[in-house]
């Protein structure tokens, strides 16, 4: 039975476990996802598989998730809220507790509109940076246990091309770290097209600081990225990571320039006038990523919280997922863990920092990482919990900013949820000390 079909199957069970719910008061649904076979990046499914439908998944037993059932309840208040305020038209939230998604559930609609296509647990949105950890920094995990790649060689030695002066001591963990001197980013869209453009701009573009000094965030580092596994692996990043991460993981929605032919399943993002693109739906919103063809190491993902509740399963089960394992544990633990004081990057990855959107309660041994359309992932080990958030906030413009607050709320809301693990305000352990008076 392939992967939509046990969830489609689970939606049936979950159901009728939500009406007896109202009678007995409590909810007791037990729900699992086996991963599919190798399948193509991106599939068309059917429309009368996409109709807007009730949750696939709802809180099992308090004895097998260890969740408070009213999360549900409280999550629905969180996202209804938010969308009566504007902060988004379309999301979706995933949840799960260690092997077990236990609920995902969409909200909304693509747009404002009343007309407008209600959001389903197959809507695909543009996962901005969130390419950085699923798909780029996942291949590169890989091809390091594959001995192909050493974050502590040289970015030139795997790119022939970077090599300023300046630039040849910068090695592959600074690019994972942000540590790479690197500016946070130029509009090189209204100008260049293509990798090798890019490539060169890079290379010739200043320093904005020594490397490996101190961290800023740079979409640089991973378009530098997203070559090396190109180069490493002689396939586009789009195919390698389609062949060997979404295939084998079933993540079948999940994949770099969706089919456009039906847009009832893509939720748009910004109305662009410079570039003078229009209505963003269906095509990466960075202009960067855009201009480099759509498939890019920093942005161009599009995924659905469906399949990222594969992915954030796979990972907090130590890189398995039923029969198949992509990651070794301990490599999962070294790129996810901080890299060092002043900084709280790990591999690729991030992990909780005051007035991150991790909120107040992610523990420390927590990582995750943003998007800028609005998307989320956040894992913590210690309490065996995860949460995605998707939404496109940057529809109808990027001038709003409501969503930071609702990542907060809602990762404070999941781990509050725990009913079997301490909840320590580890951010405000992390806050400064008050000045003596």
């Amino acid at each position: 039975m392939d992967l939509d079909r046990r969830l489609r199957s689970n939606l049936i069970i979950c159901s009728a476990a939500a009406v007896a719910a109202a009678l007995l008061g409590s909810i007791a649904c037990a729900s699992s996802m086996a991963p599919a076979t190798a399948a193509p990046p991106v599939s068309t499914i059917p429309a009368a598989a996409r109709e807007p439908t009730v949750p696939v998944a709802s809180i099992p037993s308090r004895s097998v998730a260890g969740l408070d059932a009213s999360l549900p309840a409280r999550l629905d208040s969180i996202i209804n809220t938010a969308i009566a305020d504007h902060t988004a038209p379309a999301m979706a939230v995933a949840v799960g507790r260690y092997d077990s998604l236990v609920y995902l559930h969409p909200y909304g609609r693509l747009t404002y509109a009343d007309s407008s296509p209600a959001v389903d647990e197959h809507t695909r949105f543009d996962m901005a940076s969130l390419t950085k950890v699923i798909a780029t920094t996942t291949a590169a995990m890989m091809l390091e246990e594959q001995g192909r790649l050493d974050i502590d060689h040289t970015v030139a030695s795997y790119l022939p091309g970077f090599n300023a002066p300046d630039k040849k001591s910068i090695t592959v963990r600074m690019l994972l770290t942000h540590r790479g001197g690197l500016e946070a980013f130029a509009p090189l869209w209204k100008t260049l097209r293509g990798r090798d453009q890019y490539l060169a701009a890079i290379n010739s573009r200043p320093l904005i600081y020594a490397p490996d000094t101190k961290s800023v965030y740079s979409d640089w580092d991973f378009v530098l990225m997203g070559l090396i596994v190109e180069h490493i692996t002689g396939e586009t990043l789009d195919r390698y990571t389609a062949r060997t991460i979404f295939g084998p993981l079933g993540m079948t929605e999940t994949g770099f320039r969706p089919d456009t032919v039906d847009k009832r399943h893509i939720a748009p993002t910004e109305i662009e006038l410079d570039p003078a693109r229009g209505q963003v739906w269906g095509s990466v919103h960075d202009e960067n990523a855009w201009a480099l063809g759509g498939v890019a190491g920093h942005a161009g993902l599009f995924s659905t919280a469906h399949d990222l509740a594969i992915f954030a399963r796979m990972l907090l089960n130590g890189g398995s997922i039923g029969s198949v394992r992509l990651l070794w544990p301990a490599t999962i633990a070294r790129w996810t863990s901080a890299q060092g004081a002043g900084s709280s990057r790990a591999l690729g990855w991030d992990t909780p920092a005051v007035h991150s959107s991790a909120g107040r309660f992610f523990s420390p041994r927590s990582y995750g990482h943003t998007g800028y359309t609005g998307t989320s992932i956040w894992t913590d080990p210690e309490r065996g919990v995860w949460v995605v958030l998707l939404t496109n906030r940057v529809y109808p413009t990027r001038n709003n900013s409501k969503h930071l607050n609702l990542r907060r709320e809602v990762s404070d809301a999941v781990e509050q949820s725990v009913l079997d693990a301490p909840l320590i305000d580890w951010e405000a352990l992390h806050q400064p000390s008050p000045p003596d008076r």
